[in-house]
C-alpha cells in the first residue's frame, strides 16, 4: 500500500466490499463475514512481508527463510493466504474452500486461534443465500478485498495501526445500522475515551471487561497505559462477537489478552486457584437492564458475589455490578461500569444493594452523560465510578473519601442528527472534574454521606447537581411600549396596502 493512500480512502473501500450482500443478507449477519475476510487479508498480507524480509536477510536460503517464519508470532499455511483464495474465486465451491482456509489458520495457530472461526461458515445457504448467489457473492467479495490500496503490509504503510483503525471503523458502521444489537458488542469511541482517562491505567496493570463485546474499550484502556506493560482479561457470552473480540485483540498486537467465551454471571472463566481473578481495572457497558440474567442460580453462587443483596430478576444491572466489584482488588482496584439511569433510583433489592455500596464508602463517582451517545437506545445514560482503596466514612479524614462526586455531564456534547457526541472539550472537562475531585458551580457536586442518606440513598443527579437557570427579570413597561410601537407600524402598513389595493382597483 502506497503511504499516499488516506486512512479514509481504506475506510471507503472496504466499507463498499459490504455492496455484495446488502439487501440480501442481515447487517448483524454480513459483519462477522467481511471483518473475517479483512483478518485473513491482513495476516496474509504480513505474512507476505515477513516473507520478504527474511529472503533478503538471509540471501534466499529458504530453509533458514522457513525457520525464521516457524518463530513468528503466526503461521499463515499456503492454502490460507487471501492470494491463493482470489485465485479460486471462480470455483463452485468457494465457500467450502475459504472455510477450509480458516481451519488451517485455526490448527497453525491454535494457542491465539483455536474456535474463533467456529461461528463463520462462507458456504452457509442461510447467510449467503443458494449456489449461485453465495458463489457470486463470494467472488465479488474476493475481487473487493483484491483493491491494491488494500495491501495492509506495515512496511507499507505510514500509520501502524492503519489494519486496526479499519477494523474500528468497520464495527463502527455495523453498529450504526444494528439497532438495539448494536449495544451487544460496540461502545462509541468518545466513551470509550472517557472511560480510559478516568479509570488512569498504570504500568503492570491488570485490566479486565466481564462484558467485552468486539473488545474496543478494553483495548482503549489497554492503549491509555502508554506502553506494553499491562495485561488484559475479557469475557463475552455471544460467540460470534467473542471471535470478533479475538481477531480485534490480534490486529491490535494484543494477542496475549486472554479473552473468554462464557456467560460472565452464571459461569465466569476468570479463574485463577479456584477463586475468581483480580484485576487493579475493571470496565464495562453491560447490556441495559438485562432480563434472565441468572437470578435463579444467583443465591447459590459459589464465589458469594451477590451478598448485598440478589438483584431482581428482571433487571440484571446490579448482578454485573457487584460481579466487577467483587473482581477488582481490595485496597486498589477501580471500576468504572456505563448504566442506565434507573440504577441510581429504583428501589426495591436494588435500592438495598446501592445502600450497602455506599456504606461500604466504595462509590467515588457518578457522572451523568448526554442522551443519544449509544447506538441502539436513546436513552441517557451514566458512569458509576468505584475504588476500592476508598477508606471507609468513619476512618477517614481525606476530602475525597468523605465525598461522592456528582457529574451533570449531559448538557456539553457535539449534537449530531442520529447520535450525539462527546467532544475532547467535554471529555477534558469531565476528567479534570474527577481528578480535581472539585465542585463547579451547576455542574458538579462533593455530596458527604449524611447528605446521601436525606435522600434515602437515591442517587440521581439532580438531586445533587442544581442546574436550573433563573430566568431573567422582565421589564413590564418596556415590554408595553414596544407593544404600543409594534401596534402603530403595523397600522401604518395596513393604511399602505390599502392604498396599494386602491391603485390597482382591487
Amino acid at each position: 500500500m502506497s503511504p499516499i493512500v488516506s486512512q479514509k480512502e481504506i475506510n471507503d473501500v472496504v466499507w463498499r466490499a459490504c455492496d455484495s450482500f446488502r439487501g440480501a443478507v442481515d447487517p448483524a449477519e454480513y459483519k462477522n463475514y467481511i471483518l473475517t475476510m479483512l483478518f485473513i487479508k491482513y495476516l496474509s498480507d504480513l505474512w507476505k512481508d515477513k516473507r520478504e524480509e527474511y529472503t533478503q536477510k538471509y540471501d534466499w536460503d529458504q530453509e533458514r527463510v522457513e525457520r525464521a517464519l516457524a518463530r513468528e508470532r503466526f503461521i499463515v499455511h499456503p492454502e490460507s493466504e487471501f492470494e491463493y483464495l482470489y485465485s479460486k474465486r471462480e470455483e463452485a465451491n468457494i465457500g467450502e474452500i475459504i472455510n477450509i482456509a480458516l481451519e488451517k489458520i485455526e490448527d497453525a495457530n491454535k494457542a491465539k486461534l483455536e474456535n474463533v472461526f467456529r461461528n463463520i461458515d462462507f458456504n452457509s445457504e442461510a447467510a449467503f443465500g443458494q449456489t449461485k448467489d453465495r458463489n457470486r457473492r463470494l467472488k465479488n467479495l474476493l475481487e473487493d478485498f483484491h483493491d491494491e490500496r488494500l495491501d495492509l503490509r506495515p512496511s507499507h504503510s505510514e500509520k501502524r495501526d492503519v489494519i486496526g483503525d479499519v477494523y474500528e471503523y468497520l464495527i463502527a458502521r455495523f453498529a450504526a445500522g444494528a439497532g438495539k444489537k448494536a449495544g451487544e458488542f460496540y461502545t462509541p469511541p468518545e466513551v470509550s475515551a472517557l472511560l480510559a482517562k478516568l479509570l488512569d491505567p498504570k504500568p503492570g496493570n491488570r485490566i479486565c471487561d466481564p462484558a467485552c463485546g468486539s473488545g474496543s474499550l478494553l483495548i482503549k484502556v489497554g492503549q491509555e497505559v502508554g506502553n506494553s506493560n499491562f495485561a488484559l482479561y475479557g469475557q463475552e457470552s455471544n460467540g460470534s462477537t467473542w471471535s470478533l473480540c479475538r481477531m480485534n485483540m490480534f490486529l491490535h498486537d494484543m494477542d496475549a489478552a486472554r479473552i473468554e467465551w462464557c456467560d460472565t454471571i452464571n459461569n465466569p472463566k476468570l479463574i485463577e486457584d479456584d477463586n475468581l481473578m483480580r484485576f487493579h481495572v475493571v470496565v464495562a457497558n453491560p447490556p441495559f437492564s438485562l432480563d434472565k440474567w441468572g437470578h435463579e442460580n444467583a443465591d447459590k453462587d459459589r464465589f458469594n458475589r451477590f451478598w448485598r443483596g440478589v438483584p431482581p430478576r428482571s433487571r440484571g444491572d446490579y448482578a454485573f455490578i457487584s460481579h466487577m466489584v467483587e473482581i477488582a482488588l481490595k485496597g486498589e482496584g477501580r471500576i468504572g461500569v456505563i448504566v442506565p439511569h434507573g440504577v441510581l433510583f429504583r428501589g426495591g433489592t436494588e435500592g438495598i444493594i446501592r445502600k450497602k455500596f455506599i456504606e461500604e464508602n466504595v462509590l467515588e463517582a457518578v457522572i451523568g452523560l448526554p442522551a443519544q451517545l449509544f447506538y441502539g437506545t436513546g436513552i441517557p445514560a451514566a458512569i458509576l465510578i468505584f475504588n476500592r482503596a476508598r477508606k471507609p466514612w468513619s476512618q477517614t479524614e481525606a476530602q475525597r473519601d468523605k465525598h461522592v462526586l456528582f457529574i451533570d455531564a449531559s448538557r456539553e456534547y457535539d449534537d449530531g442528527k442520529k447520535q450525539n457526541r462527546l467532544r475532547p472539550q467535554d471529555i477534558e472537562k469531565i476528567v479534570s472534574t474527577y481528578r480535581e475531585f472539585k465542585e463547579i458551580e451547576k455542574y458538579s457536586h462533593l455530596a458527604l454521606l449524611a447528605e446521601i442518606e436525606e435522600a434515602e440513598f437515591n442517587l440521581n443527579i439532580p438531586r445533587y447537581v442544581d442546574t436550573f437557570e433563573e430566568e431573567e427579570d422582565i421589564d413590564i413597561a418596556a415590554v408595553q411600549k414596544e407593544i404600543e410601537k409594534i401596534e402603530v407600524e403595523l397600522s401604518e402598513t395596513r393604511k399602505e396596502i390599502k392604498k396599494y389595493l386602491e391603485e390597482l382597483g382591487l
